[in-house]
């Protein structure tokens, strides 16, 4: 039981260490709060080229650099191997029948910038602008999770295959979240807050249906996390180069 109350602490300690990253927003909605609606739509184009989630930062690797990284040791290391085998005993051992709610919790969150939007509650993006966003992470998230799949070739704890590290599901949900996050930063940080929970919940299932290792699971987070990112430094070439997105005359910059 302790065993598993620390994989539980965990992953849920994930989602407060990316509710950490929510401080860049501030800046935004005080820069923000003397604008007319108007002038905030007009300056869509202006804030890709200077908002915080558009530009490259260090300390965004933090949190990624640290999940991936201690995922990568677990492969070498035997008191991590351990570690997992432990977990996984704690976590199968009275469960009998396989839940299937992680299959399909992996797309929730991204899934439901889609939802909210079509409610009426706009996101930081047109759907057009966020589509071509989801499409660059998902490419990323999906080459990089399926080439270290390839290359590993960790046996997975239920001897089903030999695509165990890392957890795809795990890093499809986390990237959702880190993009609904980013999207409704904005709105209401409580939206954001339920996208992580999502995301761990979906990684907790991954580790209970006996389909991965924990170290599989904190990797795929990582590399979600990172994949989603990613798409935001990449937009402002996009927007420009693909999207055709014109700037407005009456942009503010600055925003």
């Amino acid at each position: 039981m302790k065993k598993i109350l620390i994989i539980i602490a965990s992953i849920f300690l994930l989602v407060q260490n990316i509710c950490a990253q929510r401080n860049d927003s501030v800046s935004s909605i005080d820069t923000l709060s003397h604008l007319s609606p108007s002038t905030i739509q007009s300056s869509k184009f202006a804030k890709y080229q200077s908002s915080d989630g558009y530009h490259f930062k260090s300390k965004q690797l933090v949190l990624p650099t640290i999940l991936i990284g201690t995922g990568i040791l677990g492969l070498t290391s035997d008191w991590m191997e351990s570690q997992n085998h432990d977990l996984k005993n704690e976590l199968t051992e009275d469960i009998d029948t396989r839940v299937t709610i992680d299959d399909f919790s992996q797309y929730a969150p991204f899934v439901s910038v889609y939802g909210l939007n079509l409610c009426g509650v706009k996101g930081e993006h047109s759907l057009r602008d966020y589509t071509a966003i989801l499409a660059t992470s998902y490419i990323l998230m999906g080459i990089t999770v399926n080439v270290l799949k390839m290359s590993i070739r960790e046996q997975r704890p239920d001897d089903t295959g030999y695509n165990s590290f890392p957890s795809g599901h795990t890093a499809t949900a986390f990237m959702g979240a880190e993009l609904l996050r980013h999207e409704y930063r904005n709105v209401s940080p409580w939206i954001g807050v339920a996208g992580d929970a999502v995301a761990a919940g979906t990684g907790f299932f991954r580790l209970s249906n006996n389909r991965h290792w924990f170290t599989d699971v904190i990797t795929g987070a990582g590399i979600g996390i990172l994949s989603a990112k990613a798409s935001y430094w990449l937009f402002p070439y996009i927007s420009k180069r693909i999207l055709k997105n014109k700037p407005r005359k009456n942009a503010v910059a600055g925003y």
